[in-house]
């Protein structure tokens, strides 16, 4: 695939020409069963994006055509494999006005700070420690959750995409009864723990966000993990988690509610 060819590069310059408007960025995201975001490490993405208040339009991708897209379009690759084959993961993003690619979520953060920097989402001296607190969140405490998400986004993606993971049977056993029970106690458990961790902050700030005051990138990772618990699991997750640490998670929910946007 000729990059120049590319049906947003060619409107983009389009308008750009006509009507000398800022090059926007390009967000490319997965397409579910409808053009709506849901992937946490995209959302992450989506919402210093809004925060920052940076033009940008979103191009879907199937998700079976991920691999050969990004490989077609000379993406780097996010990471290898122990084969030493090279993984191509979304969120990505097209800087139109550098003509550069960014992959992986936490180097677009940082990518959007640096030509962004109005708005910061890493307060001065904070990099470090928010880096730690995004990971924490990433690798540990959503992992309980991965058991009863995974399936479910799994049901709710094109049936295309959802026999290129496992041709003819869901990526993972859908659980019910008691170990969907234990397994939501889990669940609870990582956020209790990050409650009383977030809870350190109350008498310094509002009660909700990392930092105590301020909406940092700290707050989207976490906001990231609730939306998708919402959208894939509304009656069933969301039901739960609005009502754990006394609220916490709906108000957090509600003070990112402004930078949701999916355009």
């Amino acid at each position: 695939m000729n990059r120049d060819n590319f049906p947003h590069f060619a409107l983009a310059t389009n308008m750009s020409a006509r009507n000398h408007a800022p090059t926007t960025l390009i967000l490319y995201d997965v397409r579910g069963q409808c053009d709506q975001s849901w992937l946490p490490s995209i959302w992450r993405i989506r919402l210093i994006l809004n925060y920052k208040r940076i033009p940008y339009k979103t191009e879907w991708i199937s998700f079976q055509d991920v691999e050969n897209t990004l490989r077609e379009l000379h993406v780097p690759p996010t990471s290898q494999r122990s084969d030493g084959r090279d993984v191509y993961t979304l969120p990505v993003l097209w800087d139109q006005g550098r003509r550069k690619f960014v992959s992986d979520t936490n180097r677009i953060a940082e990518y959007l700070e640096g030509i962004s920097p109005a708005r910061p989402v890493f307060p001065e001296g904070s990099k470090a420690l928010q880096s730690l607190f995004v990971y924490f969140v990433q690798e540990v405490f959503s992992k309980p959750l991965l058991p009863i998400m995974v399936p479910l986004s799994h049901q709710q993606l094109p049936d295309p995409a959802q026999n290129y993971f496992r041709p003819g049977q869901p990526p993972a056993n859908m659980l019910t009864g008691h170990q969907r029970e234990q397994q939501w106690r889990a669940v609870q458990a990582q956020f209790d723990f990050l409650d009383g961790i977030i809870s350190k902050n109350d008498n310094d700030g509002d009660g909700v966000v990392v930092m105590g005051r301020d909406l940092s990138y700290a707050d989207f990772a976490v906001c990231a993990v609730l939306l998708w618990i919402k959208r894939m699991a509304g009656n069933d997750g969301w039901a739960r988690v609005r009502t754990w640490n006394n609220g916490r998670w709906e108000r957090l929910l509600d003070r990112c509610r402004e930078f949701m946007d999916e355009r």
